[in-house]
């Protein structure tokens, strides 16, 4: 009897690819790409608002890599693409990584499609059937693009500055989803 190999998982993540920085703003690529998708395969879904139709915008330069909000029927999104700059990280599809951003870090999923390549997302809004149109879909990808642009405030110069955190103390979480949404509504 011969001794058994190493253990290999059940689903190993798909092998990393590197991915091309991108010269030029992907919005418009986007905007088609989704279209397509809106088009030839998402139409007659249950959970789609047809009120909403797919957008992509304000997609900018932020620490050197594309940064933007994509609507569709179906979600709200933010979206990190490689422009050679300091944000991107390659990673295999489906794992995550923390993006420093002006707001606090927020968390990205790293994805591959066949004919977008590389990107990254940020779920916004999964479902969409709450939201009364497009102009309300829209200015939700708005306040999301300027609440993910505006820095953190310090703290107001009557509070006591907080205590520094020792060597034994856990950094402090990333800015929670929550958080991020009572920024985006004005409710800090």
């Amino acid at each position: 009897m011969t001794a058994p190999g190493p253990r290999r998982p059940a689903l190993a993540p798909p092998p990393l690819r590197i991915a091309e920085a991108r010269p030029d703003n992907p919005q418009a690529l986007l905007q088609r790409h989704y279209q397509r998708v809106w088009e030839t395969r998402m139409q007659d879904m249950p959970f789609v608002n047809p009120s909403i139709r797919v957008e992509a915008m304000d997609f900018v330069r932020q620490g050197g890599d594309w940064l933007g909000v994509v609507v569709t029927p179906w979600f709200l999104y933010l979206f990190l693409l490689n422009g050679g700059g300091a944000l991107w990280k390659d990673l295999s599809a489906g794992q995550r990584q923390l993006v420093a951003l002006p707001c606090g870090a927020l968390q990205f999923i790293a994805d591959d499609d066949p004919d977008l390549g590389l990107y990254q997302y940020c779920p916004l809004i999964s479902a969409l059937g709450s939201l009364a149109d497009h102009a309300t879909a829209r200015q939700a990808a708005l306040d999301a693009m300027h609440a993910v642009l505006t820095p953190a405030l310090p703290p107001s110069p009557m509070e006591p500055a907080p205590a520094l955190p020792s060597a034994t103390q856990v950094a402090a979480p990333a800015a929670s989803r929550r958080d991020f949404f009572r920024k985006i509504g004005g409710r800090s």
